[in-house]
C-alpha cells in the first residue's frame, strides 16, 4: 500500500509543540449525508504537527481532526477528545488516520481494521470534537513507530490536543474542556498523557481521562503477550525501544538469533492483522540465541531492564479524574498490572474511578479476554467521559480498592 506524500515530514519543523505542519481534507471511509447537507458523523482533516520525542528531539506526528455534525448539548463550549488508538501495528499504512479513510484494508501484504472507529464515531455523535494521534513514527515515514513508548505516546496525544485548536474550521474554543480516551495501547498513552500533562502541557486543560486496559508495567505485559495471538507486539516494542535507545540495540543484536532478527525486520512493516496471522502464538524463545524468552534476556541485563522500568506508568499523579477499566480475565495486558496502576495512583492522591470488568474466561491467549471489555465497557466509558466534558465532578472510589478484584 502506497503511503501518501502527506506523511513525509519536512526537513525542518516549527519550534512550538503542537504547531501544525500541514493539513488536508481527509475523506472518511464511513460517512453518510445528513439531512442538513453536512456529512455524518462529521468533517475530517488530516494533520501533521510537531511534538517532542523521548530523547528531547523534535518529531513530526500525523493524525486527524474530526469536526462533528452533531451539536454539543453539555455545559460550556464544544469539548475536544484527544483519542489514542489501540494497537494497529508498526507499518506506516497501519496508522489510525489511514484507518479512518480505509476502515478495512485487505491486500496481499496488509490486513488492517479500524476497530476504534466505532468509539470515535460515538464520541462525535455526542457532539464532542475528536482529534486522533497516529503516535510517533506510525504514519510519518521518517522513523519506526515507537510502540508503547510512554513519553512519545503521552507527548503525541497532548500535542494533538494543542494542534486541534489551529485546524481551519474547528469550532472548539480556548476554554473547551479536553478529554483523553484510549484502550490497550491507547489506554497506556492516555494514562501517560494524564501523568505528563502538568509538566509538559499545562495549557491543555484535561477534564478527564479514560484509560482502558493500560499496559503500565511492560515487564508484565511482555510475559502476557509472549506466546499469545498478539506475540508480534513483542517485536514492535523491541523495534521501537532499540530505535530510541541504541545501547539496547547492541544488547538485542547480541542475544537474538537469525530467526529473531528476521522476525523483527518482518514485523516492522506489518499491521496487526497480518502479524496475528503470521506470528500469532509465536514464543520468543525461538528468537533468542540462548533459548530463553526475551523477557528473561532483558531481566538478565540491567541496562535493558532499566529501559523497560523507565516506561512504568504510575510513578506520577495523574492530572484530573481518571477512569481506569480492566478485564479481570485479561491475560494479554494482564489485569494485575492494570489494577496496580489504580493502586499506585490512589496512593498518590489521584482522583481514580477504578472499574474491574468481571467476565468469564473466554479463552487463554487468544485475545478474547482482552478485546471483549473494549466493547462491553465502551458505552459506560463514553458516558463517564462525556460527564467530565460537561463539567460534572467525578467521585473517586479509591476507598474501595481493598475489596475490588
Amino acid at each position: 500500500m502506497t503511503i501518501p506524500a502527506f506523511y513525509d515530514p519536512p526537513a525542518t519543523l516549527p519550534s512550538a509543540n503542537g504547531a501544525l505542519v500541514r493539513t488536508e481534507p481527509l475523506p472518511l471511509g464511513l460517512s453518510l449525508p445528513g439531512l442538513d447537507g453536512r456529512p455524518l458523523p462529521g468533517t475530517a482533516t488530516r494533520l501533521m504537527y510537531k511534538s517532542t520525542d523521548s530523547n528531547g528531539q523534535p518529531v513530526a506526528v500525523t493524525g486527524a481532526y474530526i469536526e462533528p455534525s452533531a451539536a454539543w448539548h453539555g455545559g460550556g463550549s464544544r469539548p475536544l477528545v484527544a483519542f489514542a488508538s489501540g494497537t494497529m501495528g508498526q507499518g506506516d499504512q497501519c496508522s489510525a488516520s489511514m484507518a479512518l479513510q480505509y476502515p478495512l484494508t485487505l491486500t496481499g501484504q496488509t490486513l488492517s481494521i479500524g476497530y476504534d472507529d466505532l468509539a470515535i464515531y460515538r464520541l462525535l455523535s455526542a457532539g464532542a470534537a475528536v482529534v486522533v494521534t497516529d503516535y510517533v513514527g506510525l504514519g510519518a515515514t521518517d522513523r519506526l513507530h515507537t510502540y508503547v513508548n510512554r513519553v512519545d505516546q503521552g507527548h503525541a496525544l497532548l500535542d494533538a490536543a494543542r494542534a486541534a485548536h489551529a485546524v481551519p474550521g474547528a469550532s472548539i474554543a480556548g476554554d473547551s474542556r479536553v478529554g483523553l480516551y484510549g484502550y490497550s495501547q491507547g489506554g497506556g498513552a492516555g494514562a501517560a498523557a494524564a501523568e505528563l500533562q502538568p509538566s509538559y502541557a499545562p495549557d491543555v486543560k484535561v477534564a478527564g481521562t479514560y484509560a482502558g486496559a493500560p499496559p503500565a508495567d511492560l515487564t508484565s505485559v511482555m510475559k502476557g503477550i509472549d506466546g499469545s495471538a498478539l506475540a508480534g507486539a513483542l517485536g514492535w516494542s523491541i523495534n521501537g525501544f532499540t530505535q530510541s535507545d541504541p545501547a539496547l540495540k547492541a544488547i538485542l543484536d547480541a542475544n537474538t538469533n537469525a530467526a529473531g532478527k528476521a522476525a523483527l525486520q518482518d514485523l516492522s512493516t506489518m499491521c496487526i492483522g497480518e502479524a496475528i496471522l503470521t506470528y500469532g502464538f509465536a514464543t520468543s524463545t525461538t528468537w533468542t540465541s540462548s533459548g530463553e524468552s526475551l523477557a528473561a534476556v532483558i531481566a538478565a541485563n540491567p541496562a535493558a531492564q532499566a529501559t523497560l522500568d523507565a516506561q512504568r506508568i504510575g510513578t506520577l499523579k495523574p492530572a484530573g479524574p481518571v477512569r481506569l477499566a480492566t478485564g479481570t480475565e485479561d491475560d494479554i495486558v494482564p489485569h494485575a498490572q492494570a489494577r496496580q496502576l489504580a493502586v499506585d495512583w490512589c496512593r498518590k492522591g489521584g482522583n481514580v474511578t477504578y472499574r474491574p470488568i468481571v467476565l468469564p474466561n473466554l479463552g487463554d491467549k487468544i485475545l478474547t479476554n482482552h478485546l471483549t471489555p473494549l466493547l462491553t465497557d465502551q458505552a459506560d466509558a463514553i458516558s463517564w467521559l462525556t460527564d467530565r466534558l460537561s463539567g460534572k465532578a467525578a467521585i473517586s472510589n479509591c476507598w474501595t480498592m481493598p475489596v475490588q478484584p
